[in-house]
């Protein structure tokens, strides 16, 4: 088996990254690799939508303001894998996420990357579609998926 160099996680942010997340660190302190958090800003939407009209200029500080605090969050997360004790660099990418995640991981030689899944099923998973499963159908590198924690819920 290929000795594990370095771990990715992709975060949007969520509980179910935040568990993720843990894994990634463990999964890190475990085999001696670094950790490479990444949040995917979604690509910037035209600017006219159903007769909605945004001037560039609000829209930039807008879309510069959702940079700013991507990157504050990731340093956030990065700082608190290096305080575990772990090796942790952060990176904000814009684009479609599941397509960002999978380019990031080819660009950085990615041995394994660790995803949160929200749990969706039927319906919501098939309209709100999973970033999760695109990454899986399509990266290179193994992909650990760590499910969210679902309370209250009997079978």
């Amino acid at each position: 088996m290929k000795r594990i160099r370095r771990v990715m996680h992709a975060s949007d942010f969520s509980a179910a990254s935040r568990r993720a997340f843990r894994k990634a660190v463990e999964l890190c302190k475990s085999t001696g690799a670094r950790l490479l958090v990444v949040h995917a800003i979604p690509p910037t939407p035209p600017l006219m939508m159903e007769g909605i009209y945004i001037v560039p200029a609000p829209w930039d500080e807008l879309a510069k303001s959702a940079r700013d605090a991507a990157r504050r969050r990731i340093l956030e997360i990065v700082r608190e894998a290096r305080r575990a004790g772990v090796r942790a660099a952060g990176l904000v990418v814009q684009g479609e996420a599941a397509d960002q995640i999978v380019r990031v991981t080819r660009r950085k030689h990615v041995d394994m990357l660790v995803l949160g899944t929200h749990g969706r099923t039927g319906f919501s998973r098939l309209f709100l579609g999973s970033v999760t499963a695109r990454v899986v159908a399509t990266a290179r590198c193994p992909v650990m998926t760590v499910g969210a924690r679902r309370t209250g819920r009997t079978s």
